[in-house]
C-alpha cells in the first residue's frame, strides 16, 4: 500500500509540476481583466491615515537596515508640534526598555509646505535572529513597536522577502498592502516610487505625511529596503525647488555608507543568504561616475560561498514588452548588463511599469550597435528580469504590451499585486507572484528559481559530498 504523501512532498511536486508547465508553455500573456476600484487616492480624513492621539505623538513610523550585515536598523519617525526627544529604548522583552539609542532630527520646506521634525536613530548591535521591542515619544503619546533581527550570514539561512513597486495611495495600494501583510514575508524590498506626492500641485508635501502613516502598519515592525523611482525626484525650478531628491533623502535614509557608497540613492547591505544592491535608475550610472565605480566594486566584494543569493533592485526596467515607459533602461542596460551575466545576478527586480512582467534568463550583451545580434538571446548565466510596478497608484495600470509577445517574456499581466520570494537554501528559492484580490490561495505566477552560483556542476558535486559527510538532508531539486 503507498503511504500517503505529507504535505512538504505535496508542495514539493506541485512546484515540480508548476516548473514544468512553465518550461513547456513559453510567453504566457495573461487575458486576465479585473474590475479595480477607482486609481484615485484615497481622501485625506480616511482611517487609512489615522494620526495616532497624544500632544506631539510620533508618527509616519519605519525602519530599514541599519548596517551593511544586518546587525542594526535605523528607526524613522515624524513629530509634528515640536521636536521632542529622537531617544528609542529598546530591549528584548516587551514593556522592559532597558537600552537606549540617541538619533538625530531634521526637517525641510518645499516650495510652500514645511515638514514636521523627521528623527532617524541607529540602533546597532543587535542579536542576530531575536526579536526586539522599542518605544519612541514621551509620555502618553509614546508608542511601542517591535521588529526581528535576520539569522546569521549563512548561505543556507532560510529568508522571506517581499516585493512591492510603485505603491502610492490609493485603495489599490491598500488591497496590495493588505494582501502583503499576510504572506509572512519578513523585510520589503521597495522598487521605487513611494507617495506620488509629486502629482499634485505645488507637491504637496501633506501627501508624503499620508503615505508615511499609510504604510506604518508593515514598516514599522519589518525592514523596508528603498530605492528610489521618479516620482522622488521633484525637481521643480518652476516652484524655484532646483535640488533633487529633497522630500525623499529627508523622509528615507539608508545605510549606504556601511557600503562604501557615496550617495544614499545606491547602496548594498547582505541579509540572511542574500546579497541586495540598489542601484538608482535617475542618477548618473555611465562610465567613470560614482555610481558606475561603486558598483564594480560591489560586485567584485560579493562572496557567494556566505551570501549565494545575489540580487539587484533599480526602478527603471532593463527589459520591458510593455509599450509605457518602453526602452527606458536601455541605457542602464547597456551600461551595466554585461556585469550582471559575468557575475552570474540571480534577479533583477524594477518597478516604474504599472504592470507585472518576468523574463526567461536572456542577455544582449554581444550587440554593439554596428555588429552582433540585435535580439536578446537564452544566456544561463544572465539574471531573470521582473518588473513589480503594480503596487496600486493612481496613474492606473499600464494596460498595453506589444504584440506579439517577445520571446524572453515568460508571462506578463496587467493587474495589482505584490511578489514574494522565498529563500529555501543556497541553490533553491520560491518565487511568487500574487495578483490582488483573487480570494485564492494559489499565486498567479508560480517558479522555482536555481541558484546562478550553485548551479554549476562543480559546486553541486561538491555541496553533495559535504552534506552527505554531514548527514544533512537539503532539498535539491534536478529540473
Amino acid at each position: 500500500m503507498l503511504k500517503p504523501m505529507g504535505l512538504q512532498s505535496l508542495f514539493i511536486l506541485s512546484l515540480f509540476v508548476l516548473c514544468i508547465v512553465e518550461i513547456a508553455i513559453s510567453g504566457h500573456t495573461s487575458s486576465f481583466i479585473r474590475s479595480e476600484w477607482p486609481s484615485s487616492d484615497i481622501p485625506y480624513e480616511d482611517e487609512a491615515f489615522i494620526v495616532p492621539k497624544g500632544y506631539n505623538a510620533p508618527e509616519q513610523v519605519h525602519i530599514t537596515q541599519g548596517d551593511y550585515d544586518g546587525k542594526a536598523v535605523i528607526i524613522s519617525w515624524v513629530t509634528t508640534s515640536e521636536p521632542g526627544t529622537s531617544e528609542v529604548l529598546y530591549g528584548t522583552a516587551e514593556k522592559k526598555f532597558d537600552r537606549t539609542a540617541k538619533g538625530k532630527f531634521t526637517n525641510y520646506t518645499f516650495y510652500d509646505y514645511k515638514s514636521g521634525y523627521i528623527h532617524h536613530c541607529l540602533v546597532d548591535g543587535l542579536e542576530y535572529n531575536t526579536k526586539y521591542y522599542y518605544k519612541i515619544g514621551k509620555g502618553d503619546s509614546a508608542r511601542e513597536f517591535w521588529f526581528q533581527t535576520p539569522p546569521d550570514i549563512d548561505p543556507d539561512a532560510p529568508y522571506t522577502f517581499g516585493i512591492i513597486g510603485d505603491l502610492g495611495q490609493t485603495y489599490n495600494s491598500l488591497s496590495t498592502l493588505q494582501h502583503y501583510m499576510q504572506t509572512g514575508a519578513q523585510t520589503v524590498l521597495f522598487v521605487g516610487d513611494l507617495s506620488y506626492a509629486d502629482r499634485y500641485e505645488h507637491n504637496d508635501g501633506i501627501r508624503w505625511d499620508t503615505w508615511g502613516r499609510f504604510v506604518e502598519r508593515s514598516a514599522a515592525y519589518q525592514p523596508w529596503i528603498w530605492t528610489a523611482g521618479n516620482h522622488e525626484i521633484e525637481y521643480r525650478p518652476d516652484l524655484g525647488e532646483v535640488s533633487t531628491f529633497k522630500p525623499y533623502l529627508h523622509r528615507y535614509t539608508t545605510p549606504y555608507l556601511a557600503s562604501k557608497s557615496s550617495s544614499p540613492l545606491w547602496y548594498a547591505v547582505r541579509r540572511a543568504s542574500a546579497h541586495i544592491i540598489v542601484l538608482s535608475s535617475y542618477s548618473p550610472f555611465v562610465k567613470y561616475t560614482p555610481q558606475w565605480h561603486w558598483l564594480l566594486r560591489e560586485l567584485q566584494r560579493v562572496d557567494r560561498e556566505k551570501t549565494p543569493w545575489l540580487i539587484v533592485l533599480m526602478h527603471a526596467p532593463l527589459y520591458n514588452s510593455n509599450e509605457a515607459h518602453y526602452m527606458e533602461g536601455e541605457s542602464m542596460r547597456a551600461a551595466f548588463e554585461s556585469w550582471f551575466v559575468q557575475y552570474k545576478v540571480d534577479i533583477i527586480f524594477a518597478g516604474h511599469v504599472h504592470a507585472y512582467e518576468r523574463s526567461y534568463r536572456i542577455s544582449n550583451v554581444n550587440y554593439n550597435i554596428t555588429s552582433g545580434n540585435r535580439y536578446p538571446v537564452p544566456d544561463k548565466s544572465a539574471p531573470i528580469y521582473v518588473t513589480v510596478g503594480d503596487g496600486g497608484n493612481q496613474e492606473g495600470l499600464a494596460l498595453r504590451f506589444s504584440d506579439p509577445q517577445p520571446d524572453y517574456s515568460a508571462f506578463r499581466e496587467a493587474s495589482y499585486g505584490h511578489s514574494t520570494l522565498e529563500l529555501k537554501n543556497r541553490t533553491h528559492a520560491f518565487y511568487r507572484w500574487n495578483r490582488n484580490d483573487d480570494g485564492k490561495p494559489v499565486p498567479t505566477d508560480l517558479v522555482v528559481f536555481h541558484n546562478q552560483y550553485w548551479a554549476s556542476n562543480a559546486r553541486r558535486r561538491r555541496l553533495k559530498k559535504h552534506h552527505h559527510s554531514q548527514n544533512c538532508d537539503i532539498f535539491v531539486a534536478t529540473f
